[in-house]
């Protein structure tokens, strides 16, 4: 009788062990250096051209912190503005080794999945083979809306601050960068898994311009 109790309970052990999620820590961000802000605003463009280099994984990291980082750990206030501070922006981070979501608080990504999702991510055909898609994701449930099926309006231009970080900080860094609208947004929510107060926003791919 002891063995089966001592058995049952490893099997819930094993269970609640596997039913969390896997985290992954990321370098720390260099929050230093870059380029000047008017010599990336003079740099900033839109590429479409992608080489299938991946990035580093500090690149990554601080790429991350530019976009939706943490700036002020004292009141978890982020590098781009939210209405009303609601922070309801997710980012959705999709690479060839799976699909991740960035956790600003602690600066991690938590796996959603081990499947590559990029030809999800977007009708163009560099969207498959760039390294990396960011998707911007907007939790309603964070907000005061509470008829879901009505357009986030004030979500569109938070992800937008975000999309100009993002743009500014591949300026600075050499990596090429386009913000996109045209996404199968029903598929792409069922792949990521997403809640009916999750809504699509957009959709950014970031790689190094194909030479």
């Amino acid at each position: 009788m002891k063995q089966s109790a001592i058995l049952i309970l490893l099997v819930i052990f094993s269970m609640q062990l596997f039913a969390q999620p896997k985290i992954l820590e990321l370098p720390k961000p260099d929050r230093k250096g870059g380029m000047p802000l008017m010599e990336a605003l003079d740099n900033r463009c839109t590429t479409r051209e992608f080489s299938e280099k991946e990035l580093p994984e500090q690149t990554l990291s601080n790429l991350l912190w530019a976009a939706w980082g943490i700036n002020r750990e004292e009141s978890d206030k982020h590098t781009a503005p939210s209405s009303n501070n609601k922070q309801e922006i997710d980012i959705y981070v999709v690479r060839a080794n799976g699909t991740f979501k960035f956790i600003p608080k602690g600066h991690k990504l938590e796996v959603v999945s081990g499947e590559d999702f990029r030809t999800f991510c977007g009708k163009q055909e560099f969207v498959a083979t760039a390294p990396l898609n960011l998707i911007y994701v907007a939790d309603l449930s964070r907000t005061d809306q509470k008829d879901y099926s009505v357009e986030p309006l004030a979500s569109y231009s938070n992800a937008g601050f975000i999309a100009q970080n993002v743009y500014l900080f591949c300026a600075s860094e050499g990596l090429g960068a386009v913000v996109r609208g045209w996404v199968d947004k029903d598929v792409l929510q069922e792949k990521l898994q997403l809640k009916t107060s999750q809504k699509i926003i957009m959709a950014h791919t970031v790689g190094y311009p194909k030479k």
